[in-house]
This record gives structure tokens, C-alpha cells and sequence, in this order.
């Protein structure tokens, strides 16, 4: 018998111990590439040049974050984009939460009909080149509303929303219909609180996407002051503003300097929504599985 349990725990033991060594290589495949930006945009010139860096920085300077915030249009970009995230995913999860409610509702005339209308738009759209013909013939090219308006509700999210909205116990409702409340009050006052984890969830989810917003801006805005911080980084990346970089630090290659630009600036675009994702960790893994793993 105490063999058995010690072959038991022999087993378990090992099992246990590949598990770990699994999760550790997928963290370390997922934080290379940060790992590495990090420390190439932090290395000194002759390191950078010799490619030495690997995870950590060598000769540890800051010329080339000196270099990328000492610039106006990052920051103006900086700006813009914090700007159309907040926007966006406001006016995102607003129409979103509006409806799923109401297509959440079980006793609401042409509910399927709706459903599949809305399902229809997840496989197919009309395009690239009239959805640009729409947002110039209503008067958003080259405006932020552009960046976030004509994509404002995401069908996947809508359904992660109605499925949770949809396992939510009816006693909550009829209790405060009971009490007589309105459908928006009980939206408000009843659905809405019980409901942090879904918000947080998709809220992230449209945060990380109006942060990221590039094709958008590149095909709806013209103005170089409404360039968003993905758009400005694409200028950097295919050395469109790198001209002038190197005139403060002489005797330094070019090719050297430019290296170091690019890995601060995704270095700069990162790190802010990285530093929002642990606030809402616990709301995000707790929607995830209430959204999509119920009905």
C-alpha cells in the first residue's frame, strides 16, 4: 500500500513538475519580446551595434527615451490616442450594455430576428472601400469620431454581454419590477452593479483596441496633429521621422540610433496599457468565465 501511495505521489510530483516547467517556457516565450525591446531601448550604442542585448540592458543609458519624449508630436500623438481610447470605449461599452439588455430580454417581440441581423454583420461587412465612402459622405474623415464611431459595438463582445446578462437570476428583476421600477431603472440600478466583472472584461477588451487603433487612422486621418501614437510609431518604424534624429549625438551610427528610436518608442506605446491590466485582473478572469462559459 505504501508503495502505491508513494508511486501516487511519484506520479503527481512529476506531473506536477512538467506543469510548471510548461508554464514557465509560455511565460517566458510571451515576455521575450518585451524583455527584449526593453533592453535594446535601454543598452549603449556599442551594444546595441554588436548585438549583445539580450534581456538586460548593457551600458544602461536613456538617449534614446531623451530622444522620443523630448519630441512635441509624441506627445501630441500621446494625447490623441489617450483621448479616442476614452472616448471610444465609453461610447463602446454604452451601446454595447444597451444592447445586450435588450436582446436579453425574453419576452422581446423579433428577438431572434434581431439577433441574426447583428450575428450577420460578425461574417460579413460591406468592405473596406465603402465603409470609407460612408465615413466621408457623414462628415468623420479626418476627425477622432472617425477612429471609434463606425466600429463602436463588436459582435463578439455583444454576445460575451447577452450571455451574461442572460444567466443573471430573473428574482432580480421581477423584485424590482415588483417595486415599480422601470426598465432603465433596473438597468441602472440592478443590473449594472452586479455586473462589474463583464464590464471590466469587455471594457479592457475595447480599451486594448481603440490603444492599438492603426488602419483606422491610417486610412481615416490626414492631419499629422490627429495622428494617433501607433500611426506616429509607424512613421518612426519605416523612417519617415528619423532624419534628424542623430544631429544631438555626435559620432553615433545612424543605423545604431535608429534601432534604439524604435525599441523606445513601442517600448513608450506599451507600457501605459500594460500598467491598467493589473487593476482589472481579477474583474477580467472573472468575466471571461461568467461570459462565455454559462448557457
Amino acid at each position: 500500500m505504501s508503495r502505491f501511495i508513494a508511486g501516487g505521489k511519484s506520479r503527481i510530483t512529476v506531473g506536477a513538475a512538467l506543469l510548471y516547467l510548461s508554464i514557465i517556457l509560455l511565460t517566458f516565450v510571451c515576455l521575450y519580446p518585451f524583455l527584449n525591446v526593453l533592453a535594446y531601448s535601454l543598452s549603449g550604442y556599442n551594444a546595441v551595434l554588436s548585438r549583445r542585448v539580450t534581456f538586460f540592458p548593457i551600458d544602461f543609458n536613456l538617449d534614446a527615451y531623451k530622444q522620443i519624449l523630448g519630441r512635441p508630436q509624441i506627445w501630441m500623438a500621446m494625447r490623441t490616442t489617450v483621448l479616442v481610447t476614452l472616448m471610444g470605449t465609453f461610447s463602446s461599452l454604452l451601446l454595447t450594455v444597451i444592447a445586450a439588455y435588450v436582446l436579453s430580454r425574453r419576452n422581446l417581440p423579433g428577438k431572434k430576428a434581431f439577433t441574426v441581423l447583428i450575428l450577420f454583420t460578425m461574417y460579413f461587412s460591406g468592405g473596406m472601400i465603402p465603409t470609407f465612402m460612408v465615413v466621408k459622405g457623414i462628415g468623420l474623415y479626418d476627425t477622432l469620431g472617425a477612429l471609434f464611431l463606425p466600429q463602436a459595438i463588436s459582435v463578439f463582445n455583444f454576445i460575451v454581454m447577452r450571455t451574461f446578462f442572460q444567466n443573471l437570476p430573473s428574482s432580480l428583476e421581477e423584485s424590482a419590477e415588483i417595486d415599480g421600477a422601470s426598465e432603465l431603472q433596473v438597468l441602472i440600478k440592478i443590473i449594472l452593479p452586479v455586473s462589474l466583472s463583464i464590464l471590466a472584461t469587455i471594457g479592457l477588451f475595447y480599451a486594448v483596441g481603440y490603444w492599438n487603433t492603426y488602419f483606422d487612422a491610417l486610412l481615416y486621418i490626414q492631419d499629422p496633429d490627429k495622428y494617433t501614437l501607433q500611426l506616429r510609431l509607424r512613421s518612426l518604424l519605416f523612417g519617415e521621422e528619423l532624419n534628424n534624429s542623430n544631429a544631438n549625438l555626435e559620432g553615433i551610427g545612424t543605423q545604431v540610433m535608429t534601432q534604439s528610436l524604435k525599441m523606445a518608442t513601442v517600448a513608450v506605446s506599451t507600457i501605459p496599457i500594460l500598467i491598467v491590466y493589473p487593476w482589472l485582473q481579477k474583474y477580467f478572469v472573472k468575466g471571461v468565465m461568467l461570459g462565455s462559459l454559462k448557457g
